[in-house]
């Protein structure tokens, strides 16, 4: 398993980044040089691509040496994969060699002994890049091989930088990698990287738009521990979250800043959820806050804008000024776009991800806490996740119990409740039978998505009169449209009763 913290670093800063104190303070020998040409194979269906595998050979000296990295997991940057590496005699994967080394992995040993695998390989990109290695000791057991990275990602005339560095674990905590990361960061702007240099290439082979990415379904073991359990549920939601930055600084697909917001919602909630067992530092929260404000405002203004206003100028075609109020809300949203990309852009963004990373290593060792501490960590994730769903369902019940006589503030709190309410369940439906947990997760989505349209209602009522304060012009238009929503809104609360009575009625999941 290689276990890796991947960091840009922009070419202006390396002179000073090979100039680091902390550098000489830990490097257990002279750096050294190779220079590095590396081409990936695949077939002409992506084969490898499509299982979330990269098979590559590469030119070291007089060697050729080739490797299969598959599987594994990225968070935070942290990237860990499990990686097969032999010799080849030339520059064409041996896939028979890998064979014998992949033996006890069944899938793979199935994959690597189909023929028409092996005659279907072809070059699909390169790497070219000059690698500079230091060999650093931390204490009496971490090793870590630090590689600067300087070349480019190639695909027939395309081509792509590369300047990173790769802090490779060789043995002892990989917290120590973090430690480290956030000690250079504080001299040198680096950033968290989760794309692999064989997924810039693919993206070259095969150009689209960034990806929006939802969250991912979390399979997690009936006989997991708190722990684990925890480990897991936060990397999702980091992967949900990182998945979506450059969708958020590139791209222009307003779904990618839902997405990342929906993560740090999801992230921000965990949190709070294993609170008791597991505390996340309250600087951690602060600044998890911040980039879920500097993601609300874009996508509130985003829902205005494209979604609320379309809807509304589309139903009342014949009242004037709708589209310069339209206009107006688009030029808004458009510049909190442009906040929030540059808050992921940022070197706080990068080392809020760093310090998580950090925390999700050291917080749970189990040697620093106290006794009770360890045993709760250590219990059964069944029997936290059954206590956690009746604590949050029945928060839920109270406070639902007077949506009848809401106002759009009480309101708004019950939608966070369920939104609660869902990811728990969401977070733990692997260790539910399915007959049991979807009727409860549908509920609970038509439920938050009745109280999510009553919202944005009430959310467009205080940006209408935001613009309307900006320009006395809107100030008519922006009034017929909060007269319109207030209408539907009274519809709304009608059907919102009818979802809380079915929620009311469904019973909690069980896991017998």
């Amino acid at each position: 398993m290689e276990i890796e913290l991947k960091l840009l670093i922009d070419p202006d800063d390396v002179p000073s980044f090979r100039r680091n104190p902390l550098l000489a303070q830990h490097a257990i020998a002279k750096p050294r040089v190779q220079r590095l040409t590396t081409t990936y194979f695949d077939t002409p269906d992506l084969f490898f691509r499509k299982h979330g595998a990269a098979l590559r050979v590469r030119r070291v000296a007089r060697h050729w040496i080739q490797t299969l990295k598959a599987g594994g997991q990225a968070a935070a940057g942290l990237h860990q994969r499990h990686e097969w590496e032999s010799r080849a005699s030339g520059p064409r994967p041996d896939l028979a060699a890998l064979r014998e080394l992949v033996a006890r992995d069944a899938e793979w040993t199935s994959a690597l002994s189909d023929a028409t695998l092996a005659d279907q390989l072809a070059p699909i990109f390169k790497t070219r890049f000059r690698r500079t290695i230091w060999l650093l000791r931390f204490g009496s057991d971490v090793d870590v091989e630090l590689a600067l990275d300087q070349g480019a990602v190639e695909h027939d005339a395309a081509r792509v930088p590369v300047s990173e560095i790769e802090l490779e674990l060789k043995s002892g905590d990989p917290a120590k990698l973090f430690e480290f990361a956030l000690e250079l960061q504080a001299s040198i702007p680096l950033r968290v990287s989760n794309v692999s240099k064989s997924e810039r290439g693919f993206a070259l082979h095969a150009p689209g738009p960034p990806v929006v990415l939802k969250a991912a379904p979390l399979q997690l073991s009936a006989r997991a521990s708190v722990e684990a359990g925890l480990q897991a549920i936060v990397g999702n939601c980091l992967l949900q979250i990182q998945g979506n930055e450059t969708g958020v600084v590139q791209g222009d697909d307003v779904e990618s800043v839902h997405q990342m917001r929906v993560g740090v919602r999801r992230l921000r909630f965990a949190l709070r959820l294993f609170d008791q067992v597991a505390p996340c530092p309250a600087a951690l929260r602060a600044e998890l806050k911040w980039l879920a404000e500097a993601l609300g405002a874009a996508r509130d203004w985003e829902v205005l804008a494209g979604t609320t206003l379309a809807e509304v100028e589309k139903a009342c075609r014949a009242e004037n000024g709708l589209a310069q109020l339209r206009i107006a809300a688009q030029s808004l949203a458009r510049e909190n776009w442009k906040q929030a990309a540059t808050a992921v852009s940022s070197e706080r963004y990068s080392r809020l991800l760093l310090a998580l990373g950090y925390w999700m290593q050291t917080a749970h060792a189990q040697e620093t806490l106290p006794p009770a501490q360890q045993a709760v960590l250590a219990a059964p994730l069944a029997k936290f996740s059954a206590r956690m769903l009746k604590l949050w369902h029945a928060k839920l019940l109270k406070q639902g119990g007077r949506l009848q006589r809401a106002t759009p503030e009480s309101r708004h709190q019950v939608r966070i409740v369920t939104r609660r309410v869902r990811f728990a369940a969401e977070f733990f439906v692997s260790l539910y039978p399915p007959r049991r947990m979807r009727p409860y997760v549908k509920t609970l989505i038509a439920l938050q998505d009745e109280l999510g349209r009553l919202n944005d209602a009430a959310v467009a009522s205080g940006l209408l009169r935001h613009l309307a304060q900006a320009d006395a012009g809107l100030a008519e238009s922006a009034g017929f449209v909060n007269g319109y929503l207030s209408s539907g809104a009274q519809r709304g609360a009608r059907n919102l009763d009818k979802r809380w009575k079915k929620f009311e009625q469904i019973e909690r999941p069980q896991r017998k």
